[in-house]
């Protein structure tokens, strides 16, 4: 007969068996298509037809899939604009986001308060409420659509009161009082003491939203659908959609243009994953 602790022992042994079970499941769930697309993306469209299912196809390996969609979907040019856009809106949010959070964490100004109360409130507002509106007033009062600055503006607009949040939590809980104070001592300003002690050290919170918000950005669809209407100023996103309902039927090259848009964003992760979860401030300042 099992004690009272062999028990407990073998049921926990039994649900962290299913759990793992379940979670390996959900992880084959949501990783299937992205692996549909891998394993036909190498194929002939008549394979492609026949067996989606196949590993390889009656015709073999083949790579014009990709040559063919990075011509007829004008790749290169698709790929620098949203390269530009994410780039520039994720460092101008982080930029904007950190010192914002820094004033906002070290000051006990009933201002600082009510505006940060603001951009919490802000984050509960859907972005579809606010379509008619930037359209109407951006497109047709100030006409200053269909430029990237605009679309680069919007992203940080948008995205500014998450990060700022994330960043006043990180400062609040990660970030001693006294190596700031060391920092005043020693002479740095305000403004030093933040670009030169501050800001190292919330890499880990820097990697987070360089990830949420780059993914975010170069995903997004509907914000730049409205904003940008010239074929020259497109993104991956709306590049693919539109590359999608010319070739449909041609479901190789339609694959090929999808990993070629998911490609990008996937290295960034695979290179800012440790970064999340490491503690740089782990004893910075001793007891």
């Amino acid at each position: 007969m099992m004690n009272d602790s062999e028990k407990a022992k073998r049921k926990k042994q039994i649900t962290n068996i299913i759990m793992m079970i379940v979670l390996i499941i959900l992880l084959l769930m949501f990783i299937a298509p992205f692996i549909l697309v891998v394993v036909n993306v190498f194929k002939t469209k008549g394979d492609i037809n026949s067996d989606p299912l196949a590993l390889i196809g009656k015709h073999g390996f083949t790579i014009k899939n990709f040559p063919e969609a990075i011509k007829k979907m004008n790749f290169w040019t698709v790929f620098g604009n949203s390269v530009l856009i994410t780039c520039s809106a994720t460092i101008l949010t982080i930029m904007f986001s950190a010192m914002a959070a820094f004033v906002i964490a070290r000051n006990k100004w009933k201002a600082t308060a009510i505006l940060f109360s603001l951009m919490v409130a802000s984050m509960v507002i859907p972005f579809q409420v606010l379509m008619v509106p930037i359209v109407s007033v951006y497109g047709g009062i100030f006409n200053v659509l269909n430029h990237r600055l605009t679309l680069i503006l919007m992203h940080v607009g948008f995205s500014v009161s998450m990060a700022t949040f994330m960043f006043d939590g990180a400062i609040r809980t990660n970030i001693p009082l006294g190596l700031e104070e060391a920092a005043e001592i020693d002479g740095c300003t305000r403004w030093q003491t933040f670009w030169k002690i501050v800001f190292p050290l919330l890499s880990p919170t820097i990697a987070t939203v360089t990830i949420i918000d780059a993914m975010a950005f170069w995903n997004d669809y509907l914000l730049p659908s409205l904003v940008l209407g010239r074929k020259e100023l497109y993104t991956i996103p709306i590049a693919t959609q539109a590359f999608y309902g010319t070739y449909s039927t041609d479901i190789g090259l339609v694959m090929a243009a999808l990993l070629l848009a998911m490609l990008p964003i996937l290295i960034l992760y695979m290179f800012l994953q440790k970064y999340i979860v490491s503690g740089v401030t782990s004893g910075a300042v001793k007891g």
